[in-house]
């Protein structure tokens, strides 16, 4: 089968990370790899940066199959691109995979979608070639009359969306190729994150040991966690020629001994590469001679889930951390010079006094780089029901639940205000001579300068939804 996988281009409404930040799409080269392995051929399509549309591609490369992957604010892109693609040929066999529809696969129910994935994307997107596979080659069995039972019998496939049907158990293991990465070499040198310059992504483990209330992850895996062999592991990375590492994981300081292991398996193979990686406080303050190992082989930057400046709210989100630990976490990655991205839930009760309380509580710590999210309580997640009520955002408007959004309406402020509060703390801490001048010392004023121009147009964003409050408040 001649199988052509597209990456989304977020829509225009939503609030852009990829202004600071594009990686490559490591689902669909897994993809690529695992169904080439067989004897078909693929080609990836990075809409982000591609400035043709999707019709151009389906005539160029005339594909069987159609597969696309996103997360919940691509979900009516995702439908459109399946569309186009059946417009320029109905008999195109059209795949929807990626995270928001494996929990919530119901919202990819569209007339030109033949498949939606709803757990084991890799496996899954093979039966279903397989089955493909077996119907051409096999005319008599199906003359094509009613393409309804072609296309939707998916009974044969276990992990296929079937509405009422029981969701099946994720793997616990990861028998696959690797992901062919030579597929977006084109792209590669437009690939970053941050600071970070041609930087490869690779996963290691799946789901997540935790349960904070308003994480999406745990949904995913069906509150499952598995992790690859480290030997597995350390032979990627070797296959790999960039040395910026982006270590996709939901959280990969998990176990003292499996992070000291992976430390001794790249000083032993001579790999040296910088890494970054998500970790939790409480394992990085519980563990300083972990990270102080890890830096010598290479730990550059964390991004961590502080959340709270407040002890109580984090209780509340179930994080099982406190102030205290998050303060000593973020000292002993200052000790060991590893940047800390620190990532922060912002209260929908929230007045002005909270949002200059966490100003001065980062100002405190020194954090220069934060990640500034309003609760979203995401369908799936434990939060989900208390909230709902007071959506000011509807559901099916999905480019707009992009983290960054207000979608709940907030209990003291206005919508307005609360935007504005946002861009404020953002100022605070980001966009001030100290920041900038250490910005400049530490990565150059090249790259200081494309992350501004970044940041400029995702500040444009917020800008746009502060002058909209009322209309969005009315919504």
């Amino acid at each position: 089968m001649n199988v052509l996988l597209f990456r989304p281009r977020p829509d225009k409404e939503t609030i852009g990370l990829q202004n600071v930040m594009i990686c490559e799409p490591l689902e669909l080269e897994y993809i690529s790899a695992n169904i080439e392995a067989l004897g078909h051929t693929c080609t990836i399509v990075d809409m982000i940066i591609e400035k043709k549309n999707v019709p151009y591609f389906v005539k160029l490369y005339n594909p069987d199959v159609v597969g696309i992957t996103g997360y919940i604010s691509h979900v009516n892109i995702m439908k459109r691109y399946a569309k186009e693609a059946k417009e320029v040929n109905e008999n195109i066999v059209t795949i929807i995979g990626g995270v928001h529809a494996e929990v919530n696969p119901a919202d990819f129910e569209s007339p030109y979608v033949d498949y939606i994935i709803r757990a084991n994307g890799i496996r899954t997107f093979i039966d279903i070639l397989n089955k493909l596979e077996k119907e051409k080659n096999n005319p008599k069995e199906n003359d094509g009359s009613n393409k309804s039972e072609i296309i939707g019998e998916e009974d044969e496939i276990e992990c296929i969306y079937v509405p009422g049907k029981k969701p099946p158990k994720k793997d616990t293991t990861f028998n696959y190729l690797y992901p062919d990465r030579d597929k977006v070499n084109k792209y590669r040198s437009k690939y970053y994150y941050m600071f970070h310059r041609n930087c490869t992504l690779i996963k290691t483990s799946f789901g997540c040991p935790y349960n904070c209330k308003f994480c999406f992850c745990r949904q995913i895996m069906d509150d499952q966690y598995f992790a690859r062999d480290l030997e597995d592991i350390v032979n990627e990375l070797a296959t790999i020629p960039e040395t910026e590492i982006y270590i996709v994981d939901d959280d990969f300081l998990v176990g003292r001994d499996r992070i000291l292991k992976f430390c001794d398996l790249l000083e032993q193979r001579g790999i040296e590469k910088k890494y970054l990686i998500y970790g939790r406080a409480d394992y990085i303050a519980a563990n300083e001679d972990v990270i102080k190992r890890f830096k010598e082989v290479g730990l550059r930057a964390v991004i961590v889930g502080l959340e709270s400046c407040d002890s109580k709210q984090l209780d509340d989100y179930n994080k099982r951390t406190n102030v205290a630990i998050n303060e000593k976490a973020v000292g002993i990655l200052k000790k060991y010079d590893v940047e800390c991205y620190g990532t922060f839930i912002l209260g929908l009760d929230w007045t002005w006094d909270d949002f200059n309380a966490l100003y001065k509580w980062i100002k405190k710590l020194g954090l220069v780089f934060v990640n500034l999210q309003p609760l979203t309580p995401l369908r799936g997640t434990d939060i989900y029901e208390k909230f709902k009520p007071r959506f000011i955002v509807r559901e099916d408007e999905y480019e707009k639940w992009d983290l960054a959004h207000l979608v709940v309406r907030p209990d003291n402020i206005s919508v307005r205000k609360y935007y504005w509060y946002t861009m404020v703390l953002y100022y605070r801490i980001t966009a001030n001579p100290i920041s900038g001048w250490y910005m400049v010392k530490k990565y150059g004023l090249h790259d200081t300068l494309k992350l501004s121009i970044g940041a400029v147009a995702v500040n444009n964003q917020y800008w746009k939804k502060f002058i909209e409050g009322e209309k969005c408040k009315k919504n």
